[in-house]
């Protein structure tokens, strides 16, 4: 049977003429196989985060924005609280990325592991010493002292030094010793509330420290649009380097 060329329609003629409720429908399974992908690499492989404090000053500054990822730690939902612990434990002197054992709801901690499970941990002199020896960092910005008496969070003790590391938990401290909540107050950090390690800083800017605190929208757009304005205020070498 042949086919009359003059009366076949070109394929773009074809799509132009289906119904406008077919072609919605195109574009809403589209959007969400789209959705559904970026919540899959968002959930499983990685995520952005940036630094609202001091805590690991100098490695990490103020207003670092970070690549984080996922990758053999844990996979979760994105926006939801669910998540599973994969197969992959930090090594001494990793940076991790966890949930904050004493308040699992609020903001992810950033710090760097110290203590591994079934070490101990002492503090002399300002000074870290594991299972008795002398511990070097020389990353760390002040003295590594213990937390003052009183400080840890309802619910907790005080940290007593030496201090054993339980089975499945990590001691984890910010590099800048003399401005860091860290398990000095709260003790050790769950595996199971490890959730990634920071890759590679995409971007970094000097602005005000309120900018990156959780909620201030304004403060931060504001903080972008400076940066736009004003280019020096991006901190140009610290882009695109890896941990």
């Amino acid at each position: 049977m042949k086919i009359d060329p003059k009366n076949e329609k070109p394929r773009s003629e074809k799509e132009s003429s289906l119904p406008v409720r077919q072609g919605i429908k195109r574009e809403i399974i589209a959007w969400f196989w789209v959705a559904l992908a970026f919540m899959l690499i968002n959930g499983t492989v990685g995520q952005a985060r940036v630094i609202p404090s001091g805590s690991m000053e100098n490695t990490l500054l103020i207003g670092d924005h970070l690549i984080m990822s996922r990758v053999g730690y844990d996979a979760g939902v994105p926006f939801t609280n669910w998540h599973v612990p994969l197969w992959r434990n930090p090594h001494r002197q990793k940076v991790i990325i966890f949930k904050p054992p004493y308040a699992p709801d609020t903001t992810d901690l950033i710090k760097r592991t110290i203590g591994l499970p079934g070490d101990t941990i002492d503090l002399r002199n300002g000074t870290v010493y594991i299972n008795g020896r002398e511990f070097n960092e020389p990353y760390t910005v002040g003295l590594t002292e213990p937390a003052p008496a009183g400080s840890a969070p309802r619910g907790y003790t005080d940290i007593k030094f030496p201090f054993h590391v339980p089975d499945n938990c990590y001691f984890a401290m910010g590099d800048n010793r003399t401005n860091s909540y860290d398990s000095r107050f709260w003790g050790c950090v769950p595996r199971n509330d490890i959730i990634g390690t920071p890759v590679m800083i995409y971007m970094s800017l000097d602005g005000p420290s309120d900018a990156w605190q959780p909620g201030q929208i304004r403060e931060r757009f504001l903080t972008y649009a400076r940066a736009i304005l004003h280019p020096g205020a991006v901190r140009w070498k610290r882009l695109f380097h890896t941990f």
